[in-house]
């Protein structure tokens, strides 16, 4: 996938994106989250900003709540949650994330399963992540594999959170995001 890319386009100067990111786990601590630390390293490695970092446990109202509240913060950008997004009953990412959006972003889903299908085949299927955009916030829920969280982050992310990739990114449309709330 990483082919496809066009590179990175060297007329324009890199934007820093505010990033938190989100553990969703019943089980893991600090200090056992190997999954948030990938995506905490990999964001300050590109140059962007760890904003905030939490772990919840699997909980819809806790999640939902969380991610409303980072949207609602000025200083972050980018919401990044890794864990909750699979089959069982205890997985209530997908959901929360949902509860929350404004616009589901179904490319990332989509481009998430073919980067996935390339690494683990058919089990792919059984991810169920997830894009959108609320009050002019990114969000993005991963599933709570470190392999996952570094596909996702290379493969995707790190390109389309990146103000040079062409032909377009995230970053570019950002002051268009909230645009519809500034209309009379």
């Amino acid at each position: 996938m990483a082919g496809i890319d066009g590179g990175i386009d060297g007329t324009r100067e890199f934007v820093p994106v505010r990033i938190a990111v989100l553990t969703v786990s019943d089980t893991r601590g600090l200090a056992e989250d190997r999954s948030g630390q990938t995506l905490a390293d990999r964001i300050a490695a590109a140059g962007h900003i760890l904003a905030d970092r939490k772990i919840l446990r699997d909980e819809r109202a806790e999640i939902a709540d969380q991610l409303r509240a980072w949207c609602a913060d000025p200083e972050i950008d980018v919401v990044i949650s890794t864990g909750g997004t699979g089959l069982t009953g205890r997985d209530v990412t997908v959901e929360a994330h949902r509860d929350v959006y404004e616009k589901e972003i179904e490319a990332f889903a989509t481009l998430f399963t073919l980067v996935s299908f390339g690494k683990i085949g058919t089990s792919a299927v059984q991810s169920r992540a997830t894009g959108g955009v609320a009050q002019g916030t990114y969000l993005f829920a991963l599933p709570g594999s470190t392999g996952a969280c570094k596909d996702a982050w290379d493969e995707i992310l790190v390109h389309q959170l990146d103000y040079r990739h062409p032909p377009c990114n995230f970053v570019e449309i950002f002051p268009r995001l909230d645009e519809h709330r500034r209309r009379k």
